[in-house]
Formats: C-alpha cells, structure tokens, sequence
C-alpha cells in the first residue's frame, strides 16, 4: 500500500502530537515530518515534498497565508489543507485563490478530518460542511445578511455547494480545465459534477444552464453573453 505522506505544520506542540498519534493510527496515513512555524513547513515541504501539508491557520501573524505563497512557489505538487478554528468565508476564499487544497475545522470530528486528507491526496478540494453556507451565500453575493428562505430557495433543486460552484462557472464560459483549476481539482471531477447537475436539473446545455443561474441570481445580467 502506497501511503499519503502528511508534514504538520502548528505552533502548538501538543496538537501537534496529537495529530501525529491520529495519523499513526491509519494504515494509509504517514506523518513524515512536524513545523512550528510557517517557515520551517516551507523548507520541510520543499525538501521533504509530502503528499499533503496540513498547516494550522492560528500561527502567529498571517504565517499560513505566506507559507501558502511560498510552498505554491517552491513545491507545487504538495496539496495544503489548512486546519482552522475560524469559520470565515473571507479566509476561506483567500486561502482558496492563494493554492490551498482544502479548509477544515479544528472543531471537525477525527473521522472529518481524515476525510480532507484523503481527499486533497486525491487531487480534490474540500471544504468543510460547516462552510457550505457561507460558500453559497458568497456566490448569490448576499453574505451573513441572506434569509434562510432565499438559501433554501437555491438548494430545492438538490445541487451541492460543489456543484452550484461548477454551474455557475461553466455558465460565466469556463472550460472544464478552466473550472478545475480554479476549484482546484481534477478535469475528471468537473466532468463528473457537471454529470449530476445535467441529471438533477434536466439540462445539458450551457445555454439552459446559464438562463438557470441567472433566475437563481448566481449571475450578473449580462454574463456569460459571449460563450
């Protein structure tokens, strides 16, 4: 068995160890190396090149968004999962843009958590339930302030934040390598998304799809004009 190869990067020494005794514990997971700060998880993933890179979001300063910058740069193939006890979209999509893989929170159970490494060593992004109505509500470009009503609205079709994110972006004209490489996962996985959108809604074409996101308010009135 080929194992994932997991670098911890956490100021904090205990959570840390705790990790590493989770990881120990899974027959597919190898902890092959521990950082304290933002710097030394750049020149470990660097020289190391671990699968995934599981960094803590609460290290002193905005280490974590310098240490994305750095490892983006310098060890392209490693997949960051950020590890946070901060539900915020802002960071979320801030994190996203700057190379991350994935955003858990340290609240998540163990099982959860195993679940984000497994996936972003897939070549998936994950993130986390708990954010999924933020994520939602960013891209009806309503924030906290949005009713429970205009959520459930969205969601009646039974499509995933996921899926909305694909929609929304192959309606606005994107390629499917274009959408993956903003989601950051694979081709493959797009392909598959837009599989069950097409099912779930009875629409194929990205001109159904499009006059769809529009009614949703996913779009701006003149989006997606020129295909």
């Amino acid at each position: 068995m080929t194992k994932i190869r997991i670098l911890l990067a956490d100021d904090h020494a205990v959570l840390r160890a705790g990790l590493k005794a989770l990881l120990a514990t899974q027959p597919d997971l190898e902890p092959v190396g521990e950082a304290g700060d933002g710097a030394e998880a750049v020149r470990l993933a660097a020289r190391l090149r671990p699968d995934v890179l599981l960094l803590d979001v609460t290290m002193p300063g905005n280490e974590h968004l310098a240490a994305l910058r750095a490892v983006r740069d310098r060890a392209p193939t490693v997949r960051t999962l950020l590890l946070t006890m901060h539900e915020n979209e802002t960071m979320l999509r801030e994190a996203l843009r700057l190379g991350a893989a994935g955003y858990v929170l340290k609240k998540a159970a163990e099982a959860e958590l195993l679940t984000a490494i497994r996936a972003v060593a897939r070549g998936e992004a994950y993130i986390d339930p708990g954010m999924t109505r933020a994520m939602i509500e960013g891209y009806l470009g309503t924030a906290e302030s949005r009713s429970t009503r205009g959520m459930e609205e969205v969601q009646t079709d039974g499509l995933t934040a996921r899926e909305i994110e694909v929609l929304k972006l192959t309606a606005e004209g994107y390629t499917n390598k274009e959408v993956a490489e903003k989601l950051v996962v694979s081709v493959k996985t797009v392909e598959t998304h837009k599989a069950h959108i097409a099912e779930k809604l009875g629409m194929k074409s990205r001109v159904e799809w499009l006059r769809y996101a529009r009614q949703k308010g996913l779009l701006s009135p003149t989006s997606g004009e020129n295909p």
